[in-house]
């Protein structure tokens, strides 16, 4: 018994050991790369400065990775900012990055929300309805390739002439984004179920929405929830596009613009890896409703 206990702890520990080296490993390298990288990409502006004077590789690197306004930041640069905008600056200012990630992270969940209802709900048409399915989803698809950069000053220009400024033109663009993975997930996972099993519960005569309530939607539940995860990050990047070419005074893409007009790229990058982050949380929430639905439907773990 000890013995299997022993295995059965140490079997539990070697996967969560064996994930942790690689992800290290991946993380230095591309440190050493982002480091090396800035001293290639900044070394032109040094060595500019410097003349006729002469210098040493040592000081060449030092330079390239403290310049005010480089082509390429070093990390710890990034982190510096990120510990004045983010730690060091009140919420309330309009200086702080967590000020200007709420303003976008409002327009993603909302834009999040209304993609996610007009998605389940063309899904279900498209499903239930064959006249929709040929009308209906070849316009769907063609809707994704025209640019969001294209469109989204459109969206803008359109809603103010009718008054409809703030978050709702970035939450449209968010939906215009992420309806598209939920809707074809979703017709994917309606579609799921067995022919057999479609054909007993006609056998059982069972109603239409007993079909879509009892197997359809259950069998669709893990396409959804991975269409989701795909969605939310796009509906991010539709609120940071929708504030870019709008001249928007708040938001991680105001920061993005204002940083490109000054030839700030700290700032810039700074405002990239808040969205990431935004965006690894947002993820993160998703899979946690994932496991918590699939665990009240009964799924194994």
């Amino acid at each position: 018994m000890a013995a299997a206990s022993i295995g059965q702890h140490g079997g539990s520990a070697t996967p969560r050991s064996g994930r942790a080296l690689p992800v290290a490993v991946v993380t230095l390298a591309i440190l050493l790369v982002w480091y090396l990288g800035a001293v290639w990409l900044n070394a032109p502006q040094v060595i500019d400065r410097y003349g006729d004077q002469s210098w040493t590789w040592q000081q060449l690197a030092a330079d390239s990775w403290s310049m005010d306004r480089p082509v390429l930041p070093a990390p710890h640069q990034v982190v510096a900012e990120l510990n004045k905008t983010v730690f060091q600056t009140a919420v309330t200012s309009k200086r702080s990055l967590v000020y200007h990630g709420w303003i976008t992270l409002s327009a993603t969940l909302l834009g999040f929300a209304l993609g996610t209802l007009l998605g389940i709900l063309l899904a279900v048409g498209i499903v239930h309805v064959r006249a929709l399915e040929t009308s209906l989803m070849p316009w769907v698809i063609t809707s994704q390739t025209i640019p969001i950069l294209a469109i989204a000053p459109m969206v803008v220009v359109v809603l103010g002439s009718v008054g409809l400024t703030g978050l709702l033109p970035k939450a449209l663009i968010s939906m215009y984004l992420c309806f598209f993975p939920i809707t074809i997930g979703m017709v994917k996972g309606l579609r799921s179920p067995d022919v057999l099993a479609t054909e007993l519960m006609h056998t059982w005569n069972a109603t239409p929405s007993q079909v879509f309530w009892k197997l359809r939607w259950p069998a669709a539940v893990p396409y959804l929830f991975a269409s989701l995860k795909v969605a939310i990050a796009i509906s991010l990047v539709g609120a940071i596009v929708g504030e870019m070419p709008t001249g928007a005074q708040a938001g991680i893409g105001a920061r993005l613009l204002s940083g490109s007009y000054y030839g700030q790229t700290v700032q810039i990058w700074a405002a990239l890896v808040v969205g990431s982050v935004l965006a690894g949380f947002l993820i993160a929430l998703i899979n946690l409703a994932e496991r918590l639905t699939l665990r009240v439907m009964g799924a194994q773990p």
